[in-house]
C-alpha cells in the first residue's frame, strides 16, 4: 500500500457510494481513507506527501453488496476476517511447509525498556493490522479452480472465462482441469475494474513483473487449495494484491484468502449436494446477496438487514474460521 489512496471522502475506489460514521480518532495514527469495509491510518507525524513507515489497516464490521454498504454490520466481522487473514499470512511464510513467501506484515509491538509495548491501539485491536508501506500494483490477481459465478456465465455463452477456452461440458461448480490466472485492472479512482488478458498486464506492469504476478498468484492458490481439502474444504476462486517493497521484493499485501476476497465451499455437499445452490453454498456474505436480491429492487436506499440474516451470515464467516484453524 502507497499514499495514492485518497484522504476520506464519500466514495471508494469505484466511485462507489459510502455511507459510514466517522472513523475512529485512534491515538498516534491520522485517518487518510475509509473504504467500504476498511479504514487506513497512518502514523499521525507522517508528513503530508510523505512515505508513511507503516500504515494501520482496520477491518470494520461494515457488510456491502451490490455495491452498497449495507446497515446493520456483521457483528464481529472485522476481527473474524482479520484472524484469518493472519493465519493464512503464517501459514504462507511456511508453517503450511512450503517456502516462506513475503507479506506487509510489520511488529505489532515495540521493545520499551524489559517492557513489549502494543502499537495497535486498543480500540481495534483484534481487527487491525501493522502493515508495510508498497509500492502496490495495479493488478488484482484472480484465480479460478473452479466453474461457476461471472465464469459460468461467459463460459454458459462463449466457451470461455475472461477469454480463455475450455472444454465443452462442464457444469457449475465443476472443477476446472487446471487454475485459470484471470487478472484484472485496478482502475483509478471513479472508474471499474475490468478484467484482462495476460498479455495486457504486461503492457502494465512489465513482462517480468506479470510473469512473477501471475506463477506467485497460481502457487498460492495451490498450496491454499490443499490445506482446505485437508479440512473438508474448497477454495474455489480467490484473489490477490501484490507491492514491491523498498528491496523490490514482490510482496503479498491486502487481505488474504478471507471470506471477503475468496468462495470457500463445504466438500462433502459440493460432492453430494443435487442442485447448484446446495453444492455451492459459499462461507460469506452470499446469504446477504440472496435477501437483498429478493427484498430489493437497487433503488434508492437498501432495507435494513433483519437480524436473522446478520446472525446468520456472522455464523458463516465463524465456522469458515473454525474449520480452516482448528
Amino acid at each position: 500500500m502507497t499514499q495514492s489512496a485518497p484522504v476520506r471522502g464519500a466514495r471508494t475506489r469505484n466511485n462507489e457510494r459510502v455511507t459510514t460514521a466517522p472513523p475512529l480518532e485512534l491515538p498516534g495514527f491520522r485517518h487518510i481513507y475509509s473504504g467500504k469495509v476498511r479504514d487506513l491510518y497512518v502514523p499521525a507525524d507522517t508528513a503530508e506527501g510523505e512515505a508513511p513507515a507503516h500504515l494501520l489497516v482496520v477491518a470494520s464490521d461494515r457488510v456491502s453488496a451490490f455495491d452498497r454498504v449495507l446497515s446493520p454490520g456483521i457483528p464481529d466481522k472485522g476481527e473474524l476476517l482479520t484472524t484469518l487473514s493472519l493465519w493464512w499470512f503464517d501459514q504462507l511464510a511456511g508453517a503450511d511447509g512450503g517456502r516462506s513467501i513475503p507479506n506487509h506484515l510489520t511488529a505489532d509491538h515495540a521493545l520499551v525498556g524489559d517492557e513489549a509495548v502494543a502499537l495497535i491501539p486498543d480500540a481495534v485491536q483484534g481487527r487491525s493490522m501493522l502493515v508495510r508501506s508498497l509500492d502496490m500494483q495495479p493488478i488484482e490477481c484472480v484465480v479460478r479452480g473452479y466453474l461457476t459465478g461471472s465464469g459460468w456465465a461467459e463460459y454458459r455463452a462463449e466457451g470461455t472465462v475472461c477469454g480463455i477456452p475450455l472444454p465443452e461440458g462442464l457444469n457449475d461448480g465443476d472443477r476446472l482441469p487446471e487454475p485459470l490466472y484471470t487478472p484484472a485492472f485496478k482502475a483509478p479512482m471513479g472508474e471499474h475494474d475490468e478484467n484482462i488478458t495476460f498479455e495486457r498486464s504486461v503492457e502494465l506492469v512489465g513482462a517480468e513483473t506479470a510473469s512473477a504476478l501471475r506463477d506467485l498468484s497460481l502457487e498460492i492458490y495451490r498450496r491454499a487449495s490443499t490445506t482446505a481439502e485437508a479440512r473438508g474444504l474448497i477454495l474455489a476462486d480467490t484473489k490477490f494484491e501484490f507491492g514491491y517493497d523498498d528491496d523490490g521484493v514482490l510482496t503479498l499485501a491486502d487481505e488474504v484468502l478471507t471470506s471477503d476476497s475468496s468462495r470457500y465451499w463445504d466438500a462433502e455437499a459440493w460432492r453430494t449436494g443435487s442442485t447448484p445452490a446446495q453444492r455451492m453454498a459459499s462461507f460469506d456474505k452470499q446469504i446477504v446477496r440472496n435477501w437483498l436480491a429478493a427484498n430489493w429492487d437497487k433503488q434508492g436506499e437498501p432495507p435494513a438487514l433483519p437480524a436473522e440474516i446478520v446472525e446468520r451470515t456472522r455464523d458463516r464467516y465463524a465456522e469458515l474460521l473454525r474449520l480452516l484453524t482448528s
